[in-house]
């Protein structure tokens, strides 16, 4: 089983010590464009370079008398640099700093993820070809209905994986933009070549056109594609756990040596981490939720949006991550019980044969009402009667009216439904 451990990496990106850096990374960008515009001079940015440092404790304690985190941190850098000061944070306002730091974060925090559904991508891969001709039994409503492969629930899941990866990296660069554009980003105060120069060197594209913030339509676009991958997650998830149940168990995820299923049962092995994943994902969606609330804001700005990204843009990265963990955890470690696949596929009794018997009716020349009702009707006597499907229909004679005994049995062959498999596989180059 593969085990991933990439939450703590996730964690770094949030905290203070990367915000306070990438920001300060930013402030020092801008004094070089500054410089060679000739704004400032070249010594006072060698000397910002060599002094510029910050101190979180004491980013905090001026916080809390200022009430304004980047007012602390611009001074307590300041207090570093000394004479040169008069320099820093110059023609500049807090969002460029805030906003421009915020897209870096949440471009690495993507590159984590992007890794994930990866791994999880190849996971799905390996199980798909595994299972690619291991029948089981395909349902609609929770009934049966006609048979499928473990191979294709598989493959399917992979493709749509497969699209919440390039969704992502479509996400990704939508989030990769910045602006040094200054007070309602008129670039009153500052050269628009700064902005060039910076998101450059950051290896972002500067906002075509921006206030005094980025407008949140970027961000969610990013928070609601995290929760669309956590929902196809869930999705993978709830069929795990279905397939687990009881009465149906074929598939159960990996239950660990020495792991406990209930306190009171010492029977139970339950599909918690599927579960965990399921509900994660309705936090996701709440998110996404919470983002597009974000996109409107007063005028030029406000600070509305900030108070709920602080919590929604750490919190989503944090748990898709953790799924995606989950999610690769359970992939390679899956129990799959082909015999129990296949006992599930006679239990029905071979009822899920009645579409080939409907359409040799028609090729007969019956119309399909009043095939369709023939079959209904033996399909309905084999339920009630509990014999199979096959042994009612040779006693109708009004299917066999039409049919012979060979070709009543060619209906009841199981290769029949998988016989495209291939083809399906090849179609998404697995």
């Amino acid at each position: 089983m593969i085990q991933r451990y990439s939450l703590p990496e996730m964690s770094k990106v949030w905290e203070d010590e990367s915000k306070f850096s990438k920001m300060l990374q930013i402030e020092i960008l801008t004094c070089e464009a500054l410089s060679k515009l000739k704004k400032i001079p070249a010594a006072a940015v060698s000397n910002i370079k060599r002094k510029a440092k910050f101190n979180i404790k004491q980013i905090q304690r001026l916080e809390e008398k200022t009430h304004h985190d980047i007012v602390a941190f611009v001074n307590n850098v300041s207090r570093y640099i000394g004479r040169d000061a008069q320099y820093f944070h110059m023609g500049i306002t807090s969002s460029d700093l805030l906003d421009t730091a915020l897209a870096l974060q949440m471009r690495e925090a993507a590159d984590i993820l992007i890794d994930g559904l990866s791994v999880l991508l190849r996971e799905l891969k390996k199980k798909a070809k595994k299972y690619k001709d291991t029948p089981c039994m395909g349902r609609s409503h929770g009934v049966h209905a006609e048979p499928t492969t473990f191979g294709l629930k598989m493959a399917l899941a992979y493709d749509e994986m497969r699209r919440n990866l390039e969704r992502l990296q479509w996400a990704k660069y939508e989030i990769s933009v910045g602006k040094i554009s200054g007070a309602v980003g008129t670039y009153s105060n500052i050269d628009p070549r700064v902005e060039q120069y910076v998101c450059r060197k950051l290896n972002i594209r500067p906002a075509a056109i921006s206030t005094q913030v980025i407008q949140r339509d970027i961000h969610a676009v990013f928070v609601n594609v995290l929760a669309l991958i956590g929902a196809s997650l869930e999705k993978m998830a709830l069929e795990f756990r279905h397939l687990q149940r009881t009465e149906v168990l074929e598939v159960e995820e990996p239950f660990a040596s020495g792991q406990k299923g209930s306190s009171a049962m010492p029977h139970k092995r339950n599909p918690v981490i599927c579960e965990r994943i399921c509900g994660l994902a309705r936090l996701l969606r709440a998110n996404a939720h919470a983002a597009f609330e974000d996109v409107a804001l007063w005028h030029e700005r406000d600070i509305s949006h900030s108070s709920v990204e602080r919590v929604i843009l750490p919190d989503s990265t944090l748990a898709l991550d953790y799924m995606l963990n989950k999610m690769i955890y359970v992939v390679s470690g899956l129990n799959v019980y082909p015999e129990n696949m296949m006992a599930n596929i006679v239990r029905s009794k071979g009822l899920f044969f009645s579409q080939k018997i409907l359409v040799a009716l028609m090729n007969k020349g019956l119309n399909r009402p009043r095939a369709y009702d023939i079959v209904q009707r033996a399909a309905m006597q084999c339920w009630k009667r509990r014999v199979s499907f096959k042994e009612v229909l040779l006693e109708d004679k009004a299917v066999m009216k039409h049919m012979s005994y060979k070709e009543l049995d060619d209906c009841f062959k199981l290769d029949a439904y998988l016989k495209n498999v291939g083809m399906i596989f090849n179609r998404l180059g697995l």
